[in-house]
C-alpha cells in the first residue's frame, strides 16, 4: 500500500511548516517533553488499529458479497388470491 507524502497531507488540511511548528510547541508546553513520545506512539497505534480495522471490514463485505452472488436469489413469496366464497361474500 502507498502512503501519501507528507506535504500533501499537510497541504490538503492548509497546514504549512510555520503553522505546524506552532502546534509542536504548543503540545511541547501542554504536555512536556516526557509526554510527547508516548503520545505520537498510542496515536501511531490508533491509527494502525483503525487501519487494520477498516481492512477487516472491506474483506468482510467482499467476502458477503461473493457469497450472495453465489447464491441463487430466492423465489419471491406469492400469496394465494383470497378463496371465492359462494354468492361472491368473502
Amino acid at each position: 500500500m502507498t502512503s501519501l507524502p507528507a506535504h500533501f497531507a499537510a497541504g490538503m488540511f492548509g497546514l504549512g511548516a510555520p503553522e505546524l511548528i506552532v502546534i509542536l510547541i504548543i503540545l511541547l508546553v501542554l504536555f512536556g517533553g516526557s509526554k510527547l513520545p508516548s503520545l505520537a506512539k498510542g496515536l501511531g497505534q490508533s491509527v494502525k488499529e483503525f487501519k487494520k480495522a477498516s481492512k477487516e471490514m472491506s474483506e468482510e463485505d467482499k467476502a458477503e458479497e461473493a457469497k450472495k452472488s453465489s447464491l441463487p436469489a430466492a423465489p419471491a413469496e406469492v400469496t394465494p388470491p383470497p378463496a371465492k366464497t359462494p354468492h361472491g361474500v368473502n
